[in-house]
C-alpha cells in the first residue's frame, strides 16, 4: 500500500491553553508528509482540509481513502499541488502537466485518474498537496512561479521582507475554496507574517521549505493574547486553526508554502493582531 493518513480533529483554545510542548506538537505539527515512494495524508476536522505529500520514486497514483467514503479522491474535492523536489509531471484523466520545481497545478473536483511521476526517481518530485471539499468543477490548470501574482512586503529594517506569490487564487486560478502560494523571505529577513493576524473565517496549513540544515524555524501559533510556539525544520508542516495567529521567525531566512480555506476567498480578509498587543 503505498497510501497512508492520520486523522487529525479540532481543538478548543481553552484546552490549547494547558498544552504542553510534546501535545502542541502532537495536536498541530506535522513532520513526515514526503516519504520516498508513498503518499501520505493528514485529514483535518478544521474545514475537512488535508495536506499530504507524494514522493514518486515510481509512479504513484492518488487513491482515495477511508475518511472520504467516496469512490475516488476527488469525487467531492479538489487539489492543489507545488512541487518541493525535482522535476517532475502529473497524469490527470490521460493529460500530462509538467510541475517542476516550485510550479503548481490545480486539479478539479471529479479527476479520477491522477498519477504522480518524476523525471529522475534519484532526485524525485516531491508533490506537497493541500485539498479542500468542492461544490463545483473549475478547470485543472497549472501556474509556474513565474506566472504567479507577486506582492513585495515588509523591510530589511524590520527583517521581515519578502515576496508573496499568489499561485492558485482568484484571478490566477479559480477554485470552491482552496487558496495556495508561496512566500520567500529574502537573505537578512527572518520574520513571516508579521504583523500577525487571525481569519476566522478560514483555517490555514505552512509548509516550510529551504530552511538551510541546522537551522530551525519557530512558528508562532495561539490566539493574539494567549501565544504558543513550535520549533520547525524543512519539509515540515503545522495547522492553523481559525482562531490562531500563523507567525514564525527563522535562525535564517527560508520560503514557506500556505494554504487554506474556508468561507471566504477574499485574501485580504483578517483581524491584524498589533504588534505591541500580542502576549
Amino acid at each position: 500500500m503505498s497510501t497512508t493518513f492520520e486523522t487529525r480533529y479540532a481543538s478548543n483554545p481553552k484546552a490549547v491553553k494547558q498544552y504542553d510542548t510534546q501535545q502542541l506538537r502532537d495536536e498541530f505539527l506535522i513532520n513526515d508528509l514526503m516519504q520516498n515512494g508513498k503518499i501520505k495524508w493528514v485529514y483535518t476536522h478544521y474545514d475537512r482540509y488535508m495536506a499530504g505529500g507524494a514522493v514518486p520514486t515510481s509512479d504513484l497514483k492518488l487513491e482515495t481513502i477511508d475518511p472520504l467514503k467516496a469512490d475516488y479522491f476527488l469525487e467531492r474535492r479538489e487539489l492543489g499541488i507545488i512541487n518541493v523536489g525535482g522535476d517532475g509531471s502529473v497524469l490527470v484523466d490521460g493529460e500530462t502537466f509538467k510541475v517542476n520545481h516550485k510550479d503548481a497545478l490545480y486539479i478539479s473536483k471529479g479527476a479520477k485518474d491522477v498519477i504522480f511521476k518524476s523525471d529522475d526517481p534519484k532526485q524525485p518530485a516531491k508533490f506537497y498537496m493541500n485539498s479542500a471539499p468542492a461544490h463545483k468543477t473549475y478547470p485543472t490548470k497549472k501556474t509556474s512561479l513565474a506566472e504567479a501574482n507577486k506582492i513585495e512586503l515588509g523591510s530589511l529594517e524590520t527583517a521581515n521582507h519578502r515576496t508573496v506569490s499568489q499561485m492558485i487564487i482568484g484571478g490566477i486560478i479559480t477554485t470552491c475554496q482552496l487558496q495556495m502560494g508561496m512566500t520567500e523571505l529574502k537573505t537578512g529577513s527572518v520574520w513571516n507574517t508579521m504583523p500577525a493576524h487571525v481569519h476566522d473565517r478560514r483555517m490555514e496549513i505552512y509548509f516550510y521549505l529551504d530552511v538551510p540544515a541546522e537551522q530551525a524555524v519557530c512558528h508562532f501559533m495561539g490566539q493574539p493574547q494567549e501565544t504558543r510556539h513550535i520549533w520547525m525544520h524543512n519539509h515540515q508542516a503545522v495547522i492553523s486553526p481559525p482562531w490562531s495567529i500563523h507567525s514564525g521567525s527563522g535562525t535564517s531566512n527560508y520560503t514557506f508554502i500556505w494554504g487554506m480555506s474556508g468561507e471566504n476567498l477574499d485574501y485580504n480578509d483578517m483581524d491584524v493582531a498589533k504588534i505591541t498587543d500580542l502576549r
